[in-house]
């Protein structure tokens, strides 16, 4: 039995293998920081940045595993152009051992400064210099008036489309992917009728769209 079940994880392995090079040919079992990258169909944009002494093996433990990124990974699955526009992009860079602490909290906090929101827990390392990942956060005021300003826009675009445009998928009928969008659209210029929370902290680190993705995450 053991030997059985030994085979299914070695062959599960292998398939995530596979999976993980048809998105990136270049991975490699060699020491580095990788970092899997997505965007979601409203242009938000999220990073997970780690470091492995084996980054393909790495890789494929976070594909049966059930961290946080693990689960995501799971959810929204791997990049592919034609099928899976907004999963994970996976790429890397190789470094020696003695670097990796060094180098993967300098890219958390790129990332972080890039506008990405983070899946990690922290700000990396293993050792020294671990902090949480909430240094790099924006703060409350500034996603206030991120939100705010989404509710201007929401207005005046509106505005223009009762007025003056219309609007359509490109296809007829439409895909999935423009079905999502066009609902989205909807949603957005609908937004500012809807009335504003009470500006809890809690309110905003719970905030989500209607199809269950977290807008401003605490």
């Amino acid at each position: 039995m053991a030997y059985k079940n030994y085979k299914q994880v070695k062959a599960i392995e292998y398939q995530n293998r596979q999976k993980l090079l048809a998105v990136n040919p270049g991975l490699n079992n060699m020491s580095g920081i990788y970092f899997l990258t997505r965007e979601d169909e409203d242009g938000f944009k999220y990073a997970y940045i780690g470091q492995a002494k084996d980054i393909l093996q790495r890789l494929c433990s976070h594909m049966v595993g059930f961290q946080h990124i693990d689960l995501s990974l799971k959810s929204h699955k791997l990049y592919d152009k034609e099928t899976n526009p907004y999963g994970w992009k996976v790429n890397f860079k190789t470094f020696p051992v003695s670097q990796l602490d060094e180098k993967e909290q300098y890219y958390i906090k790129q990332y972080a400064l890039a506008g990405y929101q983070l899946r990690n827990k922290t700000s990396g390392s293993q050792g020294q210099g671990k902090k949480k990942i909430d240094e790099y956060k924006p703060s409350r005021g500034y996603r206030d008036g991120l939100k705010q300003g989404h509710r201007n826009a929401s207005r005046e675009v509106a505005h223009l489309f009762e007025k003056h445009l219309d609007y359509k998928a490109k296809d007829d009928p439409p895909n999935r992917y423009q079905k999502q969008a066009m609902d989205k659209f909807e949603d957005f210029l609908n937004e500012y009728k809807q009335p504003e929370d009470n500006g809890s902290i809690d309110t905003v680190k719970t905030e989500v769209d209607k199809y269950g993705r977290t807008v401003f995450p605490g």
